[in-house]
């Protein structure tokens, strides 16, 4: 067992690095500036993506492109350690072209789509020409639960006919987004996990309305987590993606190396949270002493670094595992991270937060956005509770083939 990343992979880090730090890093004030006057996307996001394209920092995500396909075709184990550095600043992947939800669609699309869907969507979506959003979730029920969303799709002649109404559907806002990937269902009678499909929906098309852009954690965040209305929203049946029925095994599929990248990225923002902290306990001092020669600021510290370390190699082994074996697979080590990584980041950053005093909850820092951030990834992708369910009964089934083996640790007393 090899815990060194190959020369490949640091080559690839250090490029990452040096453009993050020349690039990206001197840019974060100029960014915050231009869309606190509502500039969205920033002046200078163009220049910096094809910046990063002439460099061969582009499209680092997808293992499986074509030869025509631009990008670098790395597997899941080398790219995650590269969304941990681009991750250190939110916006950041998107100058790569590796920024959700883009690239669990573009995955979608290139497994599942039609030469003639990948033409008008995939295309121009691998060139970062334009965004896409998933619409998912659903105000009216408990989206966690996929079987219990409410959206239809009916057919009608040529056409599918969409009625529902989403929302945190991220990237909606993006004035960029121009395709909406929508899951509802097509067979209601169906067996439950063969009711949902998924259809492309141009977000121009009539019936489509973008309600509001909501704030999270009274944070607004300029891409969007919308609500959408759809009805009566009519578009050709070759929209469909896939068969009908496949929408369920779909969304599994999409949310296995999606979760690697969502959570490599919140690895990167918790080691610029304990950066920022452990030079901020360096500088101040109360009572005679610095900030870090006290111990409980000492055992913060500690804490955690043991806690990124422990989650980074989780998240490696799982993306190991889904090179080796699939997505499918790894279905646990996918739900452990889901559940381990956006509360270990929340931690880390709570304790530099109060490290940092009332500085740590104010503008002046990356850490109060990348809490809130921390804070919704804990509901995004299927919350906590939900994955923890499916990790213990993955254990009890498996415990169920050698019930009784553990007995023989047991040491009874021989008179009862």
């Amino acid at each position: 067992m090899d815990f060194a990343y190959t020369p490949k992979v640091e080559e690839l880090r250090r490029r990452v690095r040096d453009f993050m730090d020349d690039h990206i890093v001197p840019r974060i004030g100029a960014w915050q500036r231009e869309v606190d006057q509502g500039n969205y996307p920033p002046s200078f996001m163009e220049d910096l993506k094809a910046l990063a394209r002439a460099e061969g920092l582009w499209n680092l995500f997808l293992p499986a492109l074509h030869d025509a396909e631009p990008g670098t075709r790395l597997t899941n184990l080398e790219y995650a350690p590269l969304a941990e550095i681009m991750g250190r600043v939110m916006w950041a992947p998107e100058v790569f072209n590796c920024n959700a939800p883009d690239t669990g669609n573009m995955e979608l699309l290139h497994q599942f789509a039609t030469a003639d869907q990948n033409q008008q969507w995939l295309v121009p979506l691998l060139a970062g020409e334009i965004r896409s959003a998933f619409a998912m979730t659903e105000p009216d029920v408990a989206s966690s639960d996929a079987t219990n969303i409410q959206t239809l799709i009916r057919r009608d002649g040529d056409d599918y006919v969409i009625d529902g109404r989403k929302w945190f559907i991220t990237n909606a806002a993006h004035p960029q987004c121009r395709l909406l990937i929508v899951m509802g269902k097509t067979d209601p009678d169906a067996e439950p996990y063969r009711q949902q499909s998924m259809i492309l929906v141009p977000i121009e098309t009539s019936g489509v309305t973008v309600v509001r852009n909501i704030r999270v954690m009274n944070h607004v965040a300029p891409e969007g987590h919308c609500e959408i209305v759809f009805r009566d929203v009519r578009v050709p049946r070759a929209n469909l993606l896939a068969t009908e029925g496949d929408g369920f095994m779909m969304a599994q599929a999409r949310l296995g190396p999606g979760r690697i990248h969502h959570c490599m990225r919140c690895i990167g923002q918790a080691e610029v949270a304990q950066e920022l902290m452990v030079e901020r306990v360096q500088e101040r001092k109360t009572f005679g002493r610095y900030l870090h020669q006290h111990g409980v600021v000492a055992e913060w510290i500690a804490q955690n670094r043991v806690e990124i370390e422990q989650a980074r190699l989780l998240v490696l082994k799982t993306a190991w595992v889904i090179d080796r074996e699939g997505a499918k697979a790894a279905r646990k080590e996918v739900a452990m991270i889901k559940a381990l990584v956006p509360a270990m980041q929340a931690r880390v950053i709570d304790r530099a937060m109060q490290a940092f005093g009332a500085m740590g909850i104010s503008p002046d820092t990356p850490l109060a956005d990348l809490w809130t951030w921390a804070r919704a990834l804990r509901y995004a992708d299927g919350p906590d509770e939900v994955h923890l369910r499916s990790i213990a009964r993955m254990e009890v089934k498996a415990g169920q083939q050698t019930l009784g083996r553990a007995a023989a640790y047991l040491t009874p007393p021989k008179e009862l």
